[in-house]
């Protein structure tokens, strides 16, 4: 008989024969980012071994196979919160995480997870993949915060983050980075921001083929379109956004501040009840082949900073001084004006890598369908295992399966089914697996709902948060 030991150790050699690897390579900002290389992929078995691994400081390629829950793993907590925006069902209430936020506002009981008002802490050289459809993280984002830089995040979904509150979580927090790449991934139901970036600077990122969902049942203006979205108010941030979807929001989307440098491309903002770009003085938006349809108001009156909106063949010529090309025209449909032509900013592409543009006609046909996880064609690393290898595993696996006296607890397939791909805009919870390193044959893909039922109430401009 051959023993378990023996099994598990040819088997251990074939679980990475159809690990998932990195699809496409960044273009803009974050052009050259490598994440953990080619560092051996690592299935965590639990919330625990992924923290774990996210926050080690060896360069890690991390594939998430299944729901990673951490609703309750930290507790949750009830204390007095406030309403800022009204006491109706639709209308999202606030934790005062400060003590002095909520000010003179109406107070209210609010109960709330911890985990998700804090994001995992992700350390540099590290490439965190979703496998299929199936990668989530539910109730807790990520953080890339002092310093760490050489990120890949793709494919995953992040998903319910306290949404019915204020300062309930954010998706991806940003500050005082470099290099770090955000492609195809979800984000959902959240508490705050989408994606916010700190004060401290956070160079050479793109954010690419990414979903904003911005449906909710609870938002600051009371009527299910998610106001929190893009945050940036980083110094010297260098951002490309190309190809993403933004749905379904009221406001900040983004807010362009601090001394941002914002490329936005081919990217898709759709039914925007309020407004899309808000801001101060100092941020620089350049945005070109982009659709706009269903935006109420595109930029807001007051914003004092630098925009340029890609208007017109003539205009967009000035592009060549920061581009390398001329912009690509912007597309609106049923939506507010944007007419901006500000050029003084162009210097400050000077040495940045530049994402590639297509038509917007050509992005507001792809990119609403191929934004988000679980839109990806499996990508399969195939050169870890030698012939020798794979035939004594398969040898091994036909033996196996003649064998019954392996406990069936132990129990590990040296091949894994490819997972079918599709889009999701909730989560409902999944059975995780139990034991560490254990490579599963089958695993079941998420059931996946959107929130409905919003009650309606009156829109204001939300409170700053």
């Amino acid at each position: 008989m051959i023993s378990f030991r023996v099994i598990a150790a040819l088997a251990g050699l074939a679980r990475f024969v159809n690990a998932q690897s990195v699809s496409g390579a960044a273009e803009g900002f974050a052009q050259g980012v490598t994440g953990g290389g080619d560092a051996t992929p690592v299935y965590p078995a639990d919330i625990d071994e992924l923290i774990e691994l996210l926050g080690s400081d060896e360069p890690q390629v991390i594939i998430l196979s299944k729901t990673y829950d951490f609703l309750e793993s930290e507790g949750t907590k009830t204390e007095t919160g406030c309403a800022p925006y009204g006491t109706a069902a639709g209308c999202q209430l606030a934790i005062d995480g400060t003590g002095t936020w909520c000010g003179s506002n109406t107070a209210a009981t609010v109960s709330y997870d911890v985990a998700a008002t804090e994001g995992i802490e992700v350390k540099s050289n590290k490439t965190l993949i979703g496998e299929g459809s199936a990668g989530i993280l539910k109730g807790k984002g990520l953080r890339m915060t002092n310093g760490v830089s050489n990120i890949i995040v793709q494919n995953i979904h992040i998903t319910d983050l306290n949404p019915q509150y204020v300062w309930g979580g954010d998706a991806f927090t940003f500050a005082e980075t470099d290099l770090i790449w955000i492609d195809h991934c979800t984000t959902s139901l959240l508490g705050r921001q989408h994606y916010v970036f700190g004060q401290k600077p956070s160079s050479r990122i793109t954010l690419s083929n990414n979903f904003i969902n911005g449906s909710t049942s609870w938002s600051a203006g009371c009527d299910g379109y998610h106001y929190w979205t893009i945050e940036l108010v980083g110094t010297e941030d260098q951002i490309t956004f190309q190809n993403n979807y933004v749905y379904h929001t009221s406001g900040r989307s983004p807010a362009l501040s601090g001394s941002t440098l914002f490329h936005a491309v081919n990217s898709v903002w759709s039914d925007n009840n309020g407004h899309a770009i808000e801001g101060d003085t100092n941020g620089q938006g350049l945005f070109e082949g982009c659709v706009f349809e269903n935006v109420t108001t595109v930029v807001v009156d007051d914003f004092k900073g630098s925009l340029f909106s890609s208007s017109d063949s003539t205009t967009n010529a000035k592009c060549e001084s920061a581009l390398g090309r001329a912009c690509v025209e912007n597309v609106f449909s049923n939506s507010g004006a944007f007419d901006k032509s500000d050029t003084g900013f162009f210097s400050n592409f000077t040495g940045l890598s530049i994402a590639s543009a297509t038509a917007a006609s050509s992005a507001e046909k792809s990119v609403p369908s191929a934004a988000g996880f679980g839109k990806l064609t499996t990508s399969s690393t195939e050169s870890t295992t030698d012939e020798s290898s794979s035939s004594a595993v398969s040898k091994v696996s036909s033996a196996v399966s003649k064998s019954t006296a392996v406990p069936s607890k132990s129990t590990i397939i040296a091949s894994k089914s490819t997972s079918t791909l599709s889009q999701s805009t909730g989560v409902s919870k999944s059975t995780a697996g139990s034991s560490k390193s254990t490579v599963i044959a089958s695993k079941s893909t998420s059931t996946v709902s959107k929130s409905t039922g919003v009650s309606k109430c009156k829109k204001r401009r939300a409170v700053q948060a």
